[in-house]
């Protein structure tokens, strides 16, 4: 099984648009999946989803059916969804995966974003069909894929996805963004976690992880759940992945600092001896698995 990985939002916080970040890209997290037989997983919606949805919109054959996997409700993370164009068009169909927060459910979240008290058009006014899937740290299939879930370290309740293909074998990846590697913050994660994580990626082929920080800016930022291009190339090395690709990038990070972190994340894999590529998502960037 071949699958294609399409970045179409690499920044993480808040969109940074303009020609500081013209090459790495301003818009907040997501990343289209899609698979040898045309099954499309869409990961996160931030406003990369925007472009995807005229993409999706613009080469349509039929109807659209999109799964969109959430790895938590943070702005950044769902602040595309109400310009998502396939959800203003009568035939397609979404449906939307994601974990509560609390005691508030995730379709309770969706139609706050979307109340007119800040957004136009509400939940119920969409002329697609939209589905919300509740999902705590479950294994599921969707389509051409099987998806594994982690709990990752970052405030509130946050997932970690793997896919392979449903029938075995095959390539694998997984998307784990705002986790924090480090020592720093409190999560209600079990106490061999660092070993489960390890487990849960072993043998990834493709990794997509959270590098915010610097070694330096992470000493300001312990507790807000990222990690440093360090911590991340560590852990693709601990758990044996091919591929280590640098996201969710800093928002005061332009072109030229993304440059820097990648090139130190690169040396910094040479000088443990690692085997894997190493890169930074880049909006636009496609990888086949």
């Amino acid at each position: 099984m071949i699958y294609t990985v399409t970045f179409w939002g690499t920044r993480g916080s808040i969109p940074t648009p303009g020609p500081s970040t013209s090459r790495y890209g301003g818009n907040t997290p997501c990343v289209a999946v899609e698979g040898a037989g045309g099954q499309l997983v869409v990961l996160d919606a931030g406003t990369g989803i925007r472009a995807l949805g005229l993409d999706l919109v613009a080469k349509q054959n039929g109807a659209a059916k999109v799964e969109i996997l959430l790895s938590h409700a943070h702005w950044d993370h769902i602040q595309g969804l109400p310009h998502f164009k396939p959800f203003f068009a009568p035939g397609n169909w979404v449906r939307i995966w994601g974990s509560r927060q609390g005691t508030t459910s995730l379709e309770a979240i969706l139609r706050q974003q979307m109340d007119p008290a800040v957004f136009p058009v509400p939940l119920d006014a969409l002329s697609a069909k939209l589905t919300v899937q509740q999902v705590d740290t479950d294994d599921f299939s969707i389509g051409e894929f099987r998806v594994r879930t982690i709990k990752l370290r970052h405030p509130g309740t946050t997932l970690g996805f793997r896919l392979t293909p449903a029938k075995g074998g095959g390539p694998s990846m997984a998307y784990v963004t705002d986790n924090e590697l480090g020592v720093g913050g409190t999560y209600d994660v079990s106490k061999t976690w660092r070993r489960d994580f390890v487990t849960f990626l072993n043998g990834v082929d493709l990794l997509i992880h959270d590098a915010m920080y610097t070694p330096k800016e992470l000493e300001q930022h312990r507790g807000w759940g990222h990690s440093t291009y360090e911590e991340a190339v560590t852990l693709a090395q601990d758990a044996g992945a091919k591929k280590l690709v640098l996201f969710h990038h800093e928002p005061e990070h332009g072109d030229a600092e993304m440059d820097a972190v990648l090139a130190d994340a690169r040396t910094f894999a040479k000088q443990r001896g690692g085997s894997f590529d190493v890169d930074a998502a880049r909006e636009g960037m496609k990888v086949t698995l």
